[in-house]
């Protein structure tokens, strides 16, 4: 039995129509998780080139995703932990917190951690350089 060509070439559209959506890839769309997003950090990031300095005990903030679960947020800077506040909407989690009195002068890293409600976690974090006092 020989197979024609316009037939050949249903079957091929046929199965590739099928099988479309296999091949497709979704950077947003995790398997099982999706990770909590950090946005919106409030204070100038230090680079080489600007060299801006914050002042001590400067008030920062940053938002998380809203899928992230607000009881699990940490926030370190320089590996102290740092007490922070949650404000909560349907859209972000507004985080704020203080850079420690005791940091002047110095380079410091403020690392930022939350779970997600479903359990997966991440971590983020910004250097910023500490004006003396």
């Amino acid at each position: 039995m020989k197979m024609t060509t316009r037939f050949k070439s249903a079957l091929l559209l046929a199965v590739l129509s099928v099988n479309n959506g296999a091949f497709a890839y979704d950077p947003d769309k995790e398997d099982v998780c999706k990770k909590p997003r950090f946005t919106d950090f409030s204070l100038t990031e230090y680079n080489a080139a600007d060299e801006v300095e914050i002042a001590p005990e400067t008030e920062f903030f940053f938002k998380l995703s809203p899928w992230a679960d607000p009881s699990t947020i940490k926030v370190t800077v320089k590996g102290q932990p740092v007490e922070v506040t949650v404000v909560s909407n349907s859209s972000f989690h507004k985080v704020t917190a203080k850079l420690p009195a005791a940091l002047t002068g110095q380079f410091a890293r403020i690392n930022a951690r939350a779970k997600a409600v479903l359990g997966c976690d991440d971590t983020d974090g910004w250097l910023v350089k500490i004006a003396k006092q």
